[in-house]
């Protein structure tokens, strides 16, 4: 988990932080619902909410320049259907796509940067969400660390045996190489999974995670919760 940069942010001790899951996660959801209905993007609320969400990752002492640039992955989706809509005659149309993808994306980039995921599932849970999509969710984010440590480990052993040096093999040989690789590595990960899976059975794992500390709804929740959906409609009516 040390190459996890979101998972080390997760972990932080930082007034959002410490708040509840529940309120975190009901403040991102009315923050959303803001953007997604706001009539357009106009600048002087896109940089509200802009300002709004770079306060909120300077409060929780996360890296703002690499919150930026993880939040950039929804673009190559998004841009694809603004670039519709610009052809189609509606640039505007297109810019607030963009821009609301983007702010969007940093909003739940903010939630997840300040919430370990178990506290979030559990949070998710407490507003209703059906334990069957959290329990799928947890086991798929957690396995895709199995196969990362699984490729981690292939591409150490191919680079001790000269893999991937320039003067290898031809173009066709290194792709057929290639795909022999990535068969195996989703071999190991199966068999990795199973072995965890069986692992957790043999520990009494009966379909739900539990955490050390059952989470409390304090008054500093309530608070930030009520002041974060006071500011999101304050900043909607601009």
């Amino acid at each position: 988990m040390h190459y996890a940069v979101v998972e080390r942010w997760s972990r932080g001790r930082s007034f959002l932080h410490r708040r509840d899951a529940r309120a975190k996660a009901g403040a991102l959801l009315i923050l959303l619902t803001a953007i997604g209905t706001a009539p357009g993007l106009p600048a002087a609320l896109g940089g509200a909410y802009f300002a709004y969400l770079i306060l909120g990752f300077a409060m929780a002492r996360v890296p703002v320049t690499g919150a930026l640039a993880r939040a950039a992955a929804v673009l190559p989706f998004s841009l694809a259907f603004a670039a519709i809509a610009a052809i189609s005659g509606d640039p505007a149309r297109a810019i607030a796509l963009a821009g609301k993808s983007y702010l969007s994306a940093l909003a739940v980039l903010l939630l997840v940067a300040t919430t370990p995921l178990p506290k979030l599932l559990r949070g998710f849970e407490g507003i209703g969400v059906p334990r069957f999509l959290l329990m799928v969710g947890q086991f798929l984010y957690r396995y895709l660390f199995v196969i990362a440590g699984q490729a981690a480990s292939m591409r150490l052993a191919a680079l001790c045996r000269g893999g991937f040096a320039k003067s290898g093999p031809a173009h066709g040989t290194r792709f057929r190489a290639a795909a022999g690789a990535l068969a195996v590595l989703f071999a190991r990960s199966y068999g990795a999974a199973e072995n965890i899976h069986r692992s957790m059975l043999s520990r009494g794992f009966e379909g739900h995670f539990h955490l050390l500390r059952s989470p409390r709804f304090g008054p500093a929740d309530w608070t930030f919760l009520v002041s974060s959906a006071a500011v999101t409609v304050a900043v909607r009516g601009i």
